[in-house]
C-alpha cells in the first residue's frame, strides 16, 4: 500500500486515544487524520473534501456512541470503513455494530499487529473479522433463530430505544430523560413500555439488570 492511508479516532477516553493515535503514525502508509471523542465530534471535524478511509470507533461513548456513528457514516459516508473498537467481546455489540456498518470489530487489548492487520484487510478486502468476530456471529445464527433468546430482542431494539435505555441506567428521572433526548414525556413513556414487553422485564430495576447482564452498559 504505497499512498498513505488516513485515520480517524474516535474514542471518549483521552488518553488511549493519544496513545493510540502515536501507534498508528508509527505504522507504514498510515497516518492519523484527526481524533475526536464522540460522534458528535466527528461529525463537527469530518471534512468531505478530505475523509479518513478508516474510522476507528469506539462503541460506548456519551452523547453519541458507536452504534449512532456507525449509522451516520454508513448513510452520509458509505465508502468510509468503519472498524469498531471496543472492551466488550459480547456478541450483542459485536453484532448491533455489524448492523450499523462496521466492517470488523477488534478488542481494545489487542496486540498492535493485529490492528495493523485490521487496517490492512478493511482496505483491501473490505472487512476484517477475526476468529472472535467470526465466533460471536456464528453463535448468534442459532439464538437468532430462537424467538426467546435475549440477543434476538435486543437487536431488533432501536437506535432510540437504546439511547432510552442507557439513560434509564442512571440515577436520571423520566422527566430529565425526556429533555435530554428531546422528546416528550409521553414518548418516553412510550419507549419504556415497548421495552418492557421486547425485553420481558416489568420495572426500570429489572431493565438495567437486564442491561447490565447483556453487557449493553457499563455503570
Amino acid at each position: 500500500m504505497p499512498d498513505t492511508k488516513y485515520i480517524a479516532i474516535v474514542d471518549d477516553h483521552t488518553m488511549f486515544r493519544k496513545g493510540l493515535s502515536i501507534l498508528i503514525n508509527l505504522f507504514p502508509a498510515y497516518e492519523v487524520l484527526f481524533e475526536a471523542a464522540n460522534g458528535k465530534e466527528l461529525i463537527d471535524k469530518i471534512d468531505p473534501d478530505r475523509l479518513p478511509d478508516i474510522v476507528l470507533l469506539d462503541v460506548n461513548m456519551p452523547d453519541m456512541d458507536g452504534y449512532a456513528s456507525a449509522e451516520w457514516l454508513r448513510v452520509n459516508y458509505p465508502d468510509v470503513k468503519v472498524l469498531a473498537l471496543s472492551t466488550m467481546d459480547a456478541e450483542t455489540a459485536i453484532i448491533k455494530m455489524i448492523r450499523h456498518g462496521a466492517k470488523g470489530y477488534i478488542l481494545k487489548d489487542a496486540e498492535p499487529a493485529e490492528l495493523k492487520q485490521a487496517f490492512d484487510e478493511v482496505l483491501t478486502l473490505g472487512y476484517y473479522y477475526n476468529e472472535l468476530v467470526t465466533r460471536k456471529v456464528m453463535q448468534s445464527i442459532n439464538h437468532l433463530i430462537d424467538e426467546k433468546s435475549p440477543l434476538n430482542a435486543i437487536v431488533k431494539l432501536s437506535d432510540r430505544e437504546m439511547e432510552f435505555m442507557r439513560l434509564a441506567c442512571s440515577e436520571k428521572s423520566y422527566q430529565v430523560i425526556a429533555k435530554e433526548m428531546f422528546v416528550s414525556e409521553r414518548t418516553v413513556d412510550g419507549y419504556r413500555e415497548a421495552l418492557f414487553k421486547k425485553l420481558n422485564v416489568s420495572t426500570r430495576v429489572g431493565l438495567v439488570l437486564y442491561a447490565v447482564r447483556n453487557n449493553l452498559v457499563v455503570l
